[in-house]
């Protein structure tokens, strides 16, 4: 692997990303500006451009886009090691916060059916709302794309399992490269790259391996952390579009399969909107319902290997790809595509298990507006709506 002239130490990069990791409200999009305050503005370890040019190849692959930044401007800095230290003090804050979370949860006992647990399912409608209301307005700007995301949300509800999901992105993908091309090629600035092609294809190769094998020897062997460790990590493979639009793949291989209750799922999704960092901790907290801290680092580890592999493994590639007409429009059609699985998703399991009541609705109607317009934190308003479900019910 190349370096680039700017070199620095991995636990260099550790403290700048554990501080972000601590403070990093808002979202994939709101971790992006801190990024970039962070890195270009304050640190000074990327040119604008190039920042952007990061941005825009991480936006292209499946898994976190902010984390995989973030693992792209570790590698950056500080080589192999410096990517396991940007990802690291970035994550793993808001994974053993939620880990510590499950446990909890787990020692309430029949407590799922209190007001403060429905309070945070509220919490869930509201910010679901809104990642919906955003990402329309930016991937779905005209009537085409806006039908192409009603298209995949209707193919999402008729075939609600992962393969529902898959095939409304992969049409996604095939009506962009069709209908899509129209708008011109957006020229870029030419971007460094940190590996070296070789490495890039071992990275691809492994990344294919591990997404095609696991499945049979999880099928062969039965084995139950195999099994575990293979769906999150097809779940880190082939999510396009950020965190919110993990909770359907999460919840069509989870929730049916008996490894975590509905009502413990939209909890712990409600509970991750309060912490910092990225959203995809939110399988540290699958996991730990699942079986334990264990399983908890597996899950963690099988949702994030691929973004390490991907952002390894196409980065020397990416110059070439970005700007062909063919690779933009099916991106446009692929973006498209994520915001009706995002609505496909907020119809169920998030509103037909959230809006029970009319105070319910009342209460997800105060949510939305408090993070819409009063720019409220996140986290302040799940714990609002935790303890509005709490007097909801005590007054019932």
């Amino acid at each position: 692997m190349r370096r680039n002239a700017s070199e620095g130490a991995p636990a260099e990069v550790f403290a700048a990303f554990l501080k972000l990791g601590l403070t990093s409200f808002g979202g994939p999009i709101a971790h992006l500006g801190y990024f970039r305050n962070e890195f270009v503005v304050r640190r000074k370890w990327l040119a604008e451009q190039n920042y952007a040019d990061l941005v825009a190849l991480c936006q292209f692959l499946p898994g976190p886009a902010s984390s995989q930044v973030g693992i792209a401007i570790g590698l950056s800095r500080a080589g192999y090691l410096g990517a396991l230290a940007a990802w690291s003090g970035f994550t793993l804050p808001s994974a053993l916060v939620l880990v510590l979370f499950a446990y909890g949860l787990s020692a309430a006992g029949n407590a799922l059916g209190s007001g403060w647990l429905h309070g945070l399912k509220v919490a869930a409608v509201a910010v679901v709302a809104l990642a919906i209301l955003g990402m329309a307005r930016t991937l779905t700007p005209d009537r085409g794309r806006a039908t192409l995301a009603v298209l995949a949300a209707v193919t999402a509800l008729a075939i609600p399992s992962a393969w529902g999901q898959i095939g409304a992105i992969v049409l996604g993908a095939l009506i962009g490269m069709a209908f899509l091309r129209a708008e011109p090629v957006t020229e870029q600035v030419q971007l460094k790259v940190p590996v070296s092609r070789t490495s890039g294809i071992l990275a691809l190769v492994i990344f294919a391996v591990l997404l095609a094998g696991l499945p049979l020897i999880a099928a062969t062997t039965g084995n139950q952390p195999i099994r575990v460790f293979d769906t999150f990590y097809r779940v880190g493979s082939l999510v396009f579009g950020g965190g919110h639009v993990v909770l359907p793949l999460l919840q069509a291989e989870v929730v049916p399969s008996g490894w975590v209750g509905n009502d413990a799922f939209l909890a712990g999704y409600g509970a991750a909107q309060a912490v910092p960092g990225p959203l995809f901790t939110f399988a540290a907290y699958l996991g730990a319902v699942i079986g334990g801290w264990k399983i908890a680092a597996l899950c963690l580890a099988g949702i994030f290997l691929p973004s390490f592999l991907l952002v390894v493994g196409i980065l020397p590639f990416w110059e070439g790809l970005r700007r062909r007409r063919t690779t933009q429009a099916a991106l446009r059609g692929v973006n498209a595509a994520v915001v009706g699985l995002l609505l496909a998703a907020f119809y169920n399991p998030v509103w037909t298990n959230g809006i029970l009541t009319r105070a319910d609705f009342a209460l997800a109607a105060v949510a939305f507006l408090l993070l819409f317009l009063w720019r409220t934190p996140p986290w302040l308003v799940v714990l609002l709506c935790a303890a509005g479900g709490q007097l909801l019910t005590m007054a019932s």
